[in-house]
């Protein structure tokens, strides 16, 4: 999946996240994330959207996510939706992961 444009999905809401996703020229996933548990949470945050990404095949992305103590299950739901809107993409593939 190529990112075209900036997407964005989620609010600042308590247990939920903002994901922005944008283009970026060089190869790679270059994360900044903002959480207010990252004591606790911030490491299984951050593989749960790396991991999506790769899952939808995204190789070159800016991400910045800013997390209201979203559980997995919203991270990656917020993470694909942003990526699918950065991609311009209508294509989907929703499902769980199992």
């Amino acid at each position: 999946m190529q990112i075209k444009k900036t997407g964005v999905a989620g609010t600042v809401e308590s247990s939920d996240i903002i994901v922005r996703i944008e283009p970026r020229e060089e190869p790679g996933v270059e994360l900044t994330l903002t959480s207010s548990v990252m004591q606790q949470f911030g490491r299984q945050i951050e593989k749960v959207i790396r991991e999506t990404l790769a899952e939808l095949g995204v190789e070159s992305a800016l991400v910045d996510a800013v997390d209201k103590g979203a559980l997995d299950c919203t991270v990656r739901a917020r993470t694909a939706a942003a990526a699918y809107r950065a991609a311009e993409c209508t294509d989907y593939v929703w499902r769980t992961k199992g």
